[in-house]
């Protein structure tokens, strides 16, 4: 189970089946949301297990009852109470939550003890008792520097339902686009998002979605910065004159709304109270972040604001633009969450502060009295492995400090998947299975640390995702078929691909080659961000390295290493036929040619096959290549290279390689 409950007890026996059918009974409280978990319940196992499941009562059916506390409001709120205890015997199925919401939480519990069957399906036997760790548990998906479907959308909440993440943090505009169709100020939408927008009945569609899921849904609408895409429609906002267009660049630009006008704050007014509309949760985010100051430093119209109110540098001019929006926030029954930018000595105590600078702003936050939510160390683009979000913590580092009363200001964190290179195509696997890493570190207990044990669960719950709805499994061979073109190339160019990961952080942006309309169809754009055919090769050269009380290595890994050193090599014969003619598979060539190398290398080192008066210059030459090969190259990177050089280190170490010599 991903994220793990506090505790479960495994109950001996045989697991239920439930080929006879299941009987639904709920009590207590009564929600429609309730029976809707349920019934997507059923939907997830049969599309599991690919066999139907009867909810019409057979000769014996598996009782499945939920007993509800007490009842919840019609919206998720922060604060919700998510608890719930789970039981399933040989008897059937028995939910007690503490609100609707717990119970929803207990069916996503329900559908990871579900396993197959040759009747069908069987649910593990267990006593489970859950409640989360933190309250606010999210992931921000940008929509605006790409635009994502709605389809997209309900498939990235129906997979936070099952990993029980509870907020939907949508970005909404930036400077590649204003995503929301606005009646007050529609030139908003018509000039700034190249035709690529929500209308209020998607939006409210998408609410209701998230509420029915037990899911919060805060928008987010970034100023006073990154709002170029604002200033194509009404130029008359920002600091400098116009004209604007939409920015297809991605990075920090200079536009920025200008604090001192009065008509800014009149339109915001009218904005807010419009989206406030459509968005019905309490908190409202405004962005704040990454305001330079150029283009206020070269408007004289700023500059005597900023003299008149006796502001002396950005920082001030923007805490002022902060506080007069917070007041028109309060105005429309919104709180105001927004980056650690937001931050300043008099910003009201309900701003809740979003850190993407590591723990330092969010103790900086807490300490001043405001809630705070971690999201630096969650960034989903940046590629990073699962093992890596996994080890940030809220309360981890400086935040262990805090005293008691300033520690329950954190409020949890979020993952964020900012979309410079991710399309409603590939978008899953940039989020799942990773986002599940990090929906545990929210939802279980601290204590909750194997990365071993992670990495087990993370895998099951993977197919488990997939079955529910995400495309993270499915989409790199639908990319790879589109690249290499029919027959046996695509089984090659996949075999290439499990061993290689994108670069990472923000190698791409910083390269300067990228606006929102280049097409992201490459080899780099197909790859997961994590290699698990890498990691796992890993694992058998440690144990390869590990040799036991005779002196021997694992023979089991030793073959699992040899067989995936061999593929890799003869691999690239078929990479090179297929990239002949193909102008698509050049780059997929190249990383062929440097990890059939790389294999090569590593065969060498195995079987210890090279002369010994040769060893040392040998083991140089193959060092230095094994190196290069860990650059990056056309923005991919040899993810087994590393676990190569380790054998090659290693070699000269009798006890550590087993096999006899022999040509690779």
């Amino acid at each position: 189970m991903m994220p793990l409950p506090v505790t479960v007890e495994e109950v001996g026996g045989a697991p239920v089946a439930g080929d006879g059918g299941l009987a639904f009974r709920q009590s207590g409280c009564r929600d429609p949301r309730v029976e809707e978990a349920f019934s997507r319940f059923l939907s997830r196992v049969e599309s599991f297990s690919g066999t139907p499941v009867s909810t019409v009562a057979g000769e014996r059916p598996l009782p499945v009852a939920v007993e509800c506390e007490k009842g919840g409001g019609s919206l998720p709120a922060l604060g919700d109470d998510e608890a719930y205890d789970l039981s399933v015997s040989s008897s059937g199925v028995a939910i007690r939550a503490a609100s609707p919401v717990g119970a929803i939480r207990a069916f996503a519990t329900l559908y990871q003890l579900v396993e197959g069957a040759p009747s069908g399906f069987q649910i593990r036997l267990a006593r489970v008792t859950d409640r989360p760790r933190f309250p606010w548990r999210g992931l921000l998906v940008d929509s605006s520097r790409h635009f994502m479907p709605i389809p997209v959308l309900k498939r990235t909440l129906d997979a936070m339902d099952v990993v029980k993440l509870n907020v939907l943090h949508w970005h909404l505009s930036d400077d590649q686009g204003f995503r929301v169709a606005s009646r007050a100020f529609p030139r908003l939408h018509r000039a700034g998002s190249d035709g690529l927008f929500y209308s209020g009945d998607e939006v409210r569609e998408i609410v209701d979605y998230a509420r029915r899921r037990g899911i919060r849904v805060v928008p987010e609408f970034d100023v006073p910065g990154h709002t170029t895409a604002w200033f194509v429609g009404y130029p008359e906002l920002a600091s400098e004159a116009g004209p604007y267009r939409i920015e297809r660049k991605f990075g920090i630009f200079d536009p920025a709304m200008d604090p001192g006008k009065r008509e800014v704050y009149a339109f915001l007014d009218g904005l807010v109270g419009e989206m406030a509309g459509l968005f019905p949760d309490e908190y409202f985010h405004v962005g704040g972040d990454e305001v330079n100051g150029k283009a206020w430093g070269r408007s004289a119209s700023v500059r005597a604001f900023q003299a008149e109110r006796n502001l002396p540098d950005g920082g001030a001019l923007q805490a002022a633009f902060t506080s007069r929006l917070q007041r028109i926030l309060s105005a429309h029954g919104k709180k105001m969450i927004g980056w650690d930018e937001v931050l300043h000595g008099n910003l009201d105590r309900d701003v809740v502060v979003q850190s993407y600078r590591w723990h330092r702003k969010l103790v900086e936050a807490a300490s001043r009295g405001n809630p705070s939510i971690l999201s630096s160390g969650y960034y989903l683009d940046l590629m990073f492995s699962a093992a890596w979000h996994y080890g940030v913590d809220p309360l981890g580092e400086e935040a262990a400090t805090l005293p008691p009363e300033k520690r329950s200001l954190v409020l949890g964190g979020e993952a964020c998947m900012w979309t410079e290179f991710a399309t409603a195509e590939n978008i899953d696997a940039k989020i799942w299975p990773r986002a599940a890493a990090i929906a545990e570190r929210l939802w279980s207990p601290a204590s909750t640390r194997s990365v071993e044990e992670m990495y087990r669960r993370l895998a099951l719950v993977s197919v488990k995702l997939e079955a529910a709805g995400t495309t993270h499994l499915q989409s790199r061979a639908r990319m790879i078929r589109r690249l290499a073109g029919p027959g046996p190339a695509t089984r090659s160019v996949e075999i290439l691909s499990e061993a290689l990961e994108p670069v990472k952080e923000y190698a791409r942006v910083e390269s300067g080659r990228y606006t929102s309309e280049t097409p992201l169809t490459r080899l780099v754009d197909l790859l997961h961000p994590e290699s698990e055919v890498a990691r796992l090769f890993m694992l058998d050269v440690d144990a390869l390295m590990a040799p036991d009380a005779a002196g021997n290595g694992s023979a089991p890994a030793q073959q699992r290493v040899a067989r995936m050193l061999e593929l890799w090599r003869d691999n690239d014969e078929f990479v090179q036929d297929a990239a002949q003619g193909n102008p698509l598979l050049l780059e997929a060539a190249a990383a062929s040619t440097t990890l059939a190398a790389c294999a090569r290398i590593g065969l060498e080192a195995l079987h210890r096959v090279a002369p010994p008066g040769d060893r040392k210059v040998w083991k140089t030459d193959a060092t230095s290549l094994l190196e290069k090969a860990s650059l990056p190259r056309n923005e991919v990177v040899i993810a087994v290279a590393s676990a190569i050089r380790r054998l090659v280190e290693r070699t000269e170490e009798k006890s550590a390689l087993v096999g006899t010599a022999r040509e690779p």
